[in-house]
């Protein structure tokens, strides 16, 4: 999780479904845990901008505290939060944040090519985070006022309602190259198939340097950084599972040359060996 950080019925409606768990967050989630997150689906008009909403909300005893570590979407999110609201884009590694104490966030992933238009410039050239109020979109003092509101009274669908009003009141639909770079990231999350860079330029009939233009503007980092972003990913959620498969077995399904290439990456990125990790998620 990453923070510091005219909608109709229809989208608030829209907004009640629970997405699914998030394959980038690499602690596992605990049904009993002080914290809980809650995961909506964008109304049509902001489906062209937003993947999914994830409000989490947690209470911890005075002087306890929750690690939380997160190996984030190849995105970024806008995050809302009492005291703080930002864009953030996707960090190289893995990034963690301390809970403690009571507290809230109202965090938007958006599709990939939606920052860039936020930002006005390429993504490449932010910082992780930028405070919401230096974008360049108006109405965001508003905005942040309509959500905390909702959001301290606990009204998730009402939170999102006024995010949806301001996006669509306020954010041009993503230019033409922002479908592409989604569809491109689309492609590398769901085919395993697709290992290395020229595969992918392959597929979308673009030379190797458009494709490396197009994904640093809009994303920040390297299709290579992209393709190993969701291999991981994919790698520490099925060594979280009860039926994880032996790991050579696993680096071989996502395209790995070897076990060892394997390891070497997943603890240079997410910070513990596979087996490490998989005995700490046990």
């Amino acid at each position: 999780m990453t923070a510091t950080s005219a909608a109709t019925s229809a989208a608030a409606s829209a907004a009640t479904s629970a997405g699914p768990r998030s394959k980038g967050l690499l602690t596992p989630e605990d049904p009993g845990a002080p914290v809980r997150i809650s995961r909506l689906w964008p109304g049509d008009a902001a489906a062209c901008c937003v993947r999914h909403y994830w409000l989490p909300r947690w209470s911890l005893p005075a002087g306890e505290s929750l690690r939380q570590e997160v190996l984030e979407y190849p995105t970024s999110n806008l995050v809302i939060e009492p005291e703080e609201s930002s864009l953030h884009r996707a960090r190289r590694g893995r990034s963690t944040r301390i809970l403690a104490g009571e507290g809230w966030a109202f965090g938007v992933l958006l599709h990939p090519g939606v920052a860039r238009g936020l930002a006005g410039v390429s993504v490449r050239t932010l910082p992780v985070s930028v405070p919401l109020s230096a974008l360049p979109v108006p109405g965001t003092a508003e905005l942040l006022t309509h959500v905390r509101d909702r959001m301290r009274d606990e009204d998730d669908s009402g939170a999102v309602e006024a995010f949806e009003a301001w996006l669509t009141a306020a954010v041009p639909p993503p230019g033409p190259d922002g479908p592409l770079v989604a569809e491109i990231v689309d492609a590398v999350e769901n085919d395993r198939d697709i290992v290395r860079v020229e595969q992918l330029a392959d597929r979308f009939g673009i030379g190797v340097r458009h494709l490396q233009r197009l994904i640093a503007g809009h994303i920040g980092f390297s299709p290579k950084w992209l393709i190993q972003r969701y291999r991981l990913q994919e790698a520490a959620a099925a060594l979280r599972s009860d039926d994880a498969p032996p790991l050579a077995e696993l680096a071989s399904a996502l395209g790995y040359a070897d076990q060892a290439h394997f390891g070497r990456e997943f603890k240079a990125v997410v910070g513990q060996t596979p087996g490490a990790y998989q005995s700490g998620a046990a």
